[in-house]
């Protein structure tokens, strides 16, 4: 005798609704009906509005700015869901805020993507779906299940249509070299690193190109950008070796102002990213937003099913090698 599958319930905090619609669009499920509010003293008011008693439950809230209103406002939506009795919390962040303090490298610095870790575990959260983690080891810093996806197959698709002509893919640090490794492959394009130092929170300096991007259209790839300060440092010395025309490709923008502007003074053509996180317009600047609600969805889709979610990562090989 089988067990009858809980009903999937899907809900969203205020910080990414369009996204939420979206993946209920494809999932074929409504958007779950919840108050979202504040007091007068700032403090946040959640109530979920329909039964969820023993029901698959996912609540889908990037944690993007502003971060700790985001990251608080998840956190008291799933205590008010395992307080309502659901069978099960997944909690679905396309972007994880926080991930890029993921170890000591000064002394006496909090391990914060640990921390927040461990808030979402101790609210109810029973599993995690993400995507595009700034690196790699913060799924170990959860006691609960962790399924990470990638945009990559929603980047190349638009990809295999722009880049045209002979390309190189490029790295603009070091840390990054694995994922642009990946694009390369999956481009059937040649790979190159730009080396650079951190000044300060805001401010990168390209020091140095390895490997030949002249006379190349180039494609700058990284995980997340918020000052744009490594992708416009980089794009300057690429311009310098020779590179025609250059594209980022970026999982998800976080833009603060100063990103506005270095984009509008830089070398790059293009801005090519994901509505993981709300995106700002650029003035004079071309940005295309491709949307990853179909990747979410079916990831959502297949937990509840309790179905494999790692097939997801799988790239069409319809690559043409350029040049």
């Amino acid at each position: 005798m089988f067990a009858l599958q809980p009903e999937l319930k899907i809900f969203s905090g205020s910080a990414n609704r369009e996204l939420a619609q979206r993946i209920c669009d494809f999932v074929g499920a409504p958007l779950g009906a919840a108050t979202l509010s504040s007091f007068p003293d700032g403090e946040t008011y959640v109530r979920i509005d329909e039964n969820i008693r023993g029901r698959d439950v996912f609540i889908i809230q990037p944690t993007s700015p502003p971060t700790n209103e985001h990251l608080m406002e998840l956190l008291i939506m799933v205590d008010a869901a395992r307080r309502a009795s659901a069978d099960r919390i997944t909690a679905v962040i396309p972007f994880f805020g926080y991930a890029r303090q993921d170890r000591k490298d000064q002394p006496r610095v909090p391990i914060t993507a640990k921390l927040v870790a461990n808030l979402l575990a101790a609210a109810g959260v029973n599993r995690i779906l993400t995507m595009d983690l700034h690196a790699q080891q913060v799924q170990g810093f959860f006691d609960i299940p962790v399924d990470h996806l990638y945009s990559m197959p929603v980047l190349i698709k638009y990809l295999r249509t722009k880049l045209t002509r002979k390309t190189v893919v490029v790295s603009p640090d070091v840390g990054g070299l694995k994922m642009a490794s990946a694009y390369s492959q999956a481009l059937g394009a040649s790979l190159a690193i730009v080396a650079k130092q951190r000044k300060s929170a805001t401010e990168t300096e390209a020091l140095y190109l390895i490997g030949d991007v002249a006379d190349c259209d180039v494609l700058l790839v990284d995980d997340l950008t918020e000052t744009a300060g490594t992708l416009t440092s980089a794009a300057a010395i690429l311009k310098k070796h020779g590179a025609r025309d250059i594209y980022a490709g970026v999982a998800h923008a976080v833009l603060v102002d100063i990103a506005i502007q270095r984009l509008q003074k830089s070398e790059i053509e293009e801005l090519i990213t994901t509505n993981s996180t709300p995106v700002r317009t650029v003035d004079g600047f071309k940005t295309t937003v491709l949307c990853v609600s179909e990747l979410l969805g079916e990831g959502i889709k297949r937990i509840h099913n309790d179905e494999s979610v790692s097939s997801l990562f799988k790239i069409d090989n319809g690559a043409t090698k350029h040049g």
